[in-house]
């Protein structure tokens, strides 16, 4: 085998759940971050839980409301440029 390829190896990596529960483990990281772990996943505990940390769904929302707001925009200069359209072509 080759020397010098292998990652270093940590016999007691800490990781640390978004729900506050910590335990270690071997891996190549000294630390881990993750978000749902055997103390707070539904599989194992029964209890339904959500996770939206990113928030998508107030992102969605606010990307349609963005979205109605200019084409609410580009009718509004539609309708005023027929209307200048109208008032050019009778004067």
């Amino acid at each position: 085998m080759k020397s010098k390829i292998h990652p270093k190896w940590f016999t007691d990596a800490k990781v640390t759940c978004a729900c506050g529960s910590t335990f270690t483990t071997g891996s190549t990281m000294p630390t881990i971050g993750v978000e749902v772990c055997s103390s707070c996943h539904p599989l194992y505990t029964g209890q339904q839980k959500f996770l939206d940390t990113a928030g998508r769904v107030e992102k969605f929302n606010q990307r349609v409301a963005q979205a109605q707001v200019k084409q609410a925009e580009v009718k509004a200069r539609k309708a005023k440029k027929a209307a200048d359209e109208t008032t050019a072509a009778s004067a």
